[in-house]
């Protein structure tokens, strides 16, 4: 084991030469100036990728890049400033720069040097980073899966497969005494396939990953059910017929299906829409905002997870969060400045794409909890609806919740029964809304396999949805016509 994966809260004073009396200066000169909060975040990071197509590696890349961003906060005021070269020097002209930006005339109580500080919890305890394996043995399980995803019908005429890695070191250093480090690592596996039947084209894509050893991917062959999975989207979606149009129950299966949650309800319960009052969820805590059969939370602690985190960006642990509860909307997602500025505690829900970002509220691992429904009793009580395993893109409306999203793989629900599968589907409604039409929740809830990004505000970090089956009474559906 690597010494900066055993003392990842020192690696960068070895590393660079920086000393925590050298840092407490730099602090000393901004909060001196009358800034009311500081932190310095560092990061070291590599990134390895390859991609196959048609049996053959077409590309392939390893990245290292690292950083350290300054920000100084005033109220609501953030000033914010980077450097990709980590010295005494450059902190110190980010800080500077910073503290232009947020000049004001507030008074700050220092904390002092802040006191190093271990991570209480490992909820991804990596041995061997991915990007340590060696190159033939990610070769070569890309090259079975192409292979497995060609045998599975003649009709698959392409196969694109990828594996991506990421290793990353962070320290985050506070002015309210905070010190603390963590090593985070990242994969993810993913194919796509192309089926094709005369005129007929269609793709089936899927795939997965997390915070875990390379290993994780040869336990019981899951490389092999993601290139089946994808190979049977692709089949599948050759027979499907055209999505009937109009109002009528949905029914969404368990697991991906989560990001329809994630989008639409998730990012209208991020602590900065709603102390700027603009989502469709301000000023409604303790308020009923949905059924009383739905409780959803984000957890930012499931072990291996590609959404959870030992700390956010921020330094702040990670936590599970309640944001309704039997219907009853709990509270929201917090970082420390909206936090602060709502006067509530953080969540641990502060995250930034890199040292080159500020902070956001951002949700991690956010799910539904299940319920006590059957799956076959939920699809059995629909006469005539659609059945929704799994969505592609997706757009929505913060400020109203209205949504818009594609299902990529959805049947026909006729007379309590799934039919015919369909194409072209999308779901159309109004967040707040859709969730006070959950009229049953499932026993099954599942989280996504390891794939979902989210992106905000120009930048995006990896993220992971769940949910049980769930039935939605009366959405709008996208289609042709009846």
């Amino acid at each position: 084991m690597t010494q900066e994966m055993t003392n990842p809260e020192r690696f960068f004073g070895e590393k660079f030469g920086i000393e925590p009396n050298q840092l407490e200066k730099t602090m000393g000169r901004v909060l001196g100036k009358k800034i009311d909060y500081m932190d310095l975040y560092f990061e070291y990071r590599t990134n390895d990728s390859i991609s196959l197509e048609e049996g053959i590696v077409k590309k392939a890349n390893k990245n290292i890049s690292q950083g350290v961003g300054v920000r100084a906060t005033s109220e609501e005021k953030t000033g914010f400033a980077y450097s990709d070269e980590i010295s005494i020097k450059n902190i110190e002209k980010a800080a500077d720069t910073a503290k232009y930006i947020t000049s004001s005339n507030l008074s700050v109580q220092r904390a002092g040097i802040p006191a190093r500080q271990p991570v209480k919890k490992n909820l991804y305890p990596v041995r061997t980073p991915v990007s340590e394996v060696p190159f033939k043995d990610k070769v070569d399980i890309l090259q079975k899966m192409d292979q497995i995803a060609r045998k599975y019908d003649p009709r698959i005429k392409k196969v694109m497969v990828s594996f991506s890695s990421e290793h990353k070191i962070i320290e985050v250093v506070t002015s309210d005494g905070v010190a603390v480090g963590d090593i985070q690592p990242l994969s993810r596996l993913n194919i796509t396939c192309i089926a094709e039947d005369g005129s007929e084209r269609q793709i089936g894509s899927f795939g997965g990953g997390g915070r875990n050893e390379f290993s994780f991917f040869l336990e019981d062959n899951l490389f092999e059910s993601y290139a089946k999975e994808a190979a049977r989207q692709a089949i599948l979606n050759l027979s499907a017929i055209s999505a009937p149009a109009g109002t009528m129950d949905v029914v969404l299966g368990p697991g991906w299906p989560g990001i329809l949650l994630h989008e639409a309800i998730g990012h209208g319960l991020e602590g900065d829409f709603n102390r700027k009052k603009t989502s469709a969820f301000s000023n409604r805590v303790g308020q009923k905002v949905a059924s009383p059969l739905c409780t959803i939370v984000d957890d930012g602690t499931i072990k291996g997870r590609r959404g959870s985190l030992n700390i956010d960006d921020e330094g702040t642990e990670t936590q599970k969060t309640v944001l309704i509860e039997n219907g009853i909307l709990k509270g929201y997602l917090q970082d420390k400045l909206n936090a602060r500025l709502m006067n509530v505690a953080p969540t641990g829900n502060g995250r930034r794409e890199s040292y080159a970002h500020i902070p956001l509220p951002r949700m991690t691992n956010t799910y539904m909890l299940p319920g006590k429904s059957k799956k076959e009793d939920i699809l059995s009580s629909v006469k005539r609806g659609l059945y929704a395993v799994s969505f592609g893109g997706g757009q929505v409306d913060i400020t109203n919740g209205k949504f818009v999203f594609s299902a990529s793989e959805a049947y026909l629900i006729e007379d309590g029964k799934i039919t015919k599968p369909v194409k072209g589907a999308t779901l159309i409604g109004n967040g707040p809304d859709v969730l006070t039409r959950v009229s049953m929740v499932g026993d099954d809830m599942e989280l996504d396999s390891g794939v979902g990004t989210c992106g905000k505000d120009g930048q995006s970090v990896p993220v992971g949805v769940g949910l049980p089956t769930i039935k939605i009474d009366g959405l709008t559906v996208g289609g042709s016509a009846l």
